[in-house]
């Protein structure tokens, strides 16, 4: 009976141990680990502001909320080449679970940071062009994501449909943003199949806009901007200068059609932020970078500027009122 006595106590003991173990909150909180998400923004403007949004929409459609069962680490570099490098580093020693870089720049500043934790790429125009995938379908690495490659032949095609009379066009890109570049070199290539002379201009900051955009507009009929985030956060000084010389701005991105510019074919900023967002929930539950392909949003939808085109005096064809205000969307 004593045995008997002594081995239901023995049990009792090993048994309340296994609960204060079973109960203990540091294993319930390693058990319930929240993931961390480093999101690395180039500059503060609309379009890479949208696309922020556009991410953390993803993020809960994917099912993860921030604050809830994902902490989100933002940080905005204000285009400060060193500002990124820290940041990036602050994500690798905090061992965020995932990076997202918003423009290509913060994506190659976190890929330098490390070759181990996942990044996705928050709109970065040309991935494989940028060194951050050695293919598009492919990735092979710890990186992949979302290109936001604008559909340059779409937006030529727009151009000539609303200056049928068009004689030479002018485009200004930022001479450092590989993505700007690369699309000056793709549009020029169009622009010369099309027959349209094409007169380049580049900048090195927003600080060459001014005299760069006021010297620009004395020689052509029309401007276009690429994707360039550091011509979207001068914008207004671009499309003051255009207008005082009456001449239209046709911009890569909707946001900027916003601010001034005349009109284009826009891939939606916001969804590429959703789809961005998305994809990271993915990679949190278990996908690998590596065998994830590039997302290419192809086609864009038309925005047109009725209230740019009214201070211009140029009135757009009714096929693209009619276009804009069934399939697309019209700023008044």
């Amino acid at each position: 009976m004593k045995r008997l006595y002594a081995l239901i106590a023995i049990l009792l003991v090993f048994l309340g141990f296994a609960y204060v173990k079973e109960s203990d909150p540091n294993q319930a909180a390693d058990r319930k680990h929240t993931p961390t998400v480093g999101i690395l923004q180039l500059m503060s403007q609309p379009a890479l502001d949208t696309i922020h949004h556009g991410i953390i929409q993803g993020l809960k459609d994917g099912g993860f909320t921030p604050g809830k069962n994902v902490k989100i680490d933002y940080q905005n570099a204000e285009n400060d080449q060193s500002n990124m490098m820290t940041m990036s580093n602050r994500f690798v020693n905090e061992g965020a679970d995932a990076m997202i870089g918003i423009a290509t720049p913060s994506a190659q500043a976190l890929a330098n940071s490390s070759s181990k934790i996942p990044i996705i790429l928050g709109a970065v125009t040309d991935p494989k062009g940028a060194g951050l995938v050695t293919n598009n379908t492919n990735p092979g690495g710890n990186v992949t994501g979302v290109s936001d490659q604008a559909p340059l032949a779409e937006q030529l095609s727009l151009i000539r449909r609303v200056m049928p009379h068009l004689k030479t066009l002018g485009i200004i890109y930022t001479s450092s943003d590989d993505s700007a570049v690369e699309q000056y070199k793709q549009f020029k290539v169009l622009c010369q199949k099309a027959g349209i002379p094409l007169k380049a201009y580049s900048i090195s900051n927003t600080n060459d806009v001014q005299q760069v955009s006021q010297q620009m507009v004395r020689s052509v009929d029309a401007v276009y901007v690429p994707t360039d985030n550091t011509i979207a956060s001068a914008m207004q000084t671009l499309v003051q200068n255009a207008n005082a010389a009456k001449v239209p701005v046709f911009p890569a991105v909707d946001t900027m059609v916003k601010d001034g510019g005349l009109a284009t074919y826009s891939v939606d900023q916001y969804k590429l932020g959703v789809l961005t967002g998305k994809m990271t929930a993915k990679i949190l539950k278990g996908e690998k970078p590596a065998t994830t392909p590039i997302k290419f949003v192809r086609h864009g939808k038309l925005i047109i500027n009725l209230k740019e085109a009214k201070k211009l005096g140029i009135t757009f064809p009714a096929s693209v009122l009619k276009e804009a205000k069934e399939k697309g969307e019209i700023v008044k």
